[in-house]
């Protein structure tokens, strides 16, 4: 997955910048069309699938990539991007936060109707290392010691459709303001 700054904007020194995500989609895996097959048509035979698809991408009417295939002259999927939201409150004027860094912070977390699910005034993580949400190890990327910042998490980059009961609902967008206290 990549990720690339997609627009900054700057007024009175503060700035806001969203962040993208997205991995375009080359086709579909045989699995996904074995089980296909199998739901739709109650069809189940992987060896014939296997030749049919072999034989699909030999006389060049699919197109394979990697694991994925798809049928030649349709365009490439481009699958919807997901987006961090950042807003620096105050910047910082120290140290810049990097990818591998271990990193101490305050934060609160709110859903979209205001509720407080979550608060602390010093949690310490290795940013980029899986420590966090997704939407942290993106959002923080940047950030100055000293600096404080907004984060808007939507609900793939957060806890995504499981949710984390019981103060987290499935498929629930967060908002944090980050403060970065040190980094170690």
């Amino acid at each position: 997955m990549s990720t690339k700054e997609v627009k900054t904007s700057s007024t009175k020194g503060l700035t806001k910048k969203t962040k993208a995500s997205s991995t375009p989609a080359t086709g579909v895996s045989r699995t996904a069309i074995a089980k296909y097959l199998q739901s739709s048509y109650n069809y189940d035979n992987p060896n014939a699938l296997k030749r049919a698809l072999q034989s699909g991408v030999t006389n060049k009417t699919l197109i394979q990539t990697g694991q994925s295939f798809r049928v030649a002259g349709d365009p490439v999927v481009s699958i919807p991007t997901v987006q961090v939201t950042v807003e620096d409150l105050v910047v910082g004027n120290n140290s810049e936060a990097n990818k591998g860094d271990t990193v101490a912070v305050k934060y609160e977390g709110k859903l979209d109707d205001g509720t407080v699910f979550d608060a602390a005034d010093s949690f310490t993580f290795t940013l980029g290392a899986g420590d966090v949400i997704k939407g942290w190890d993106q959002g923080i990327v940047g950030m100055k010691v000293g600096g404080k910042r907004k984060l808007f998490v939507p609900s793939s980059l957060g806890y995504g459709k499981r949710g984390s009961a019981p103060d987290i609902p499935p498929n629930a967008d967060l908002h944090f303001v980050v403060t970065l206290l040190k980094i170690k």
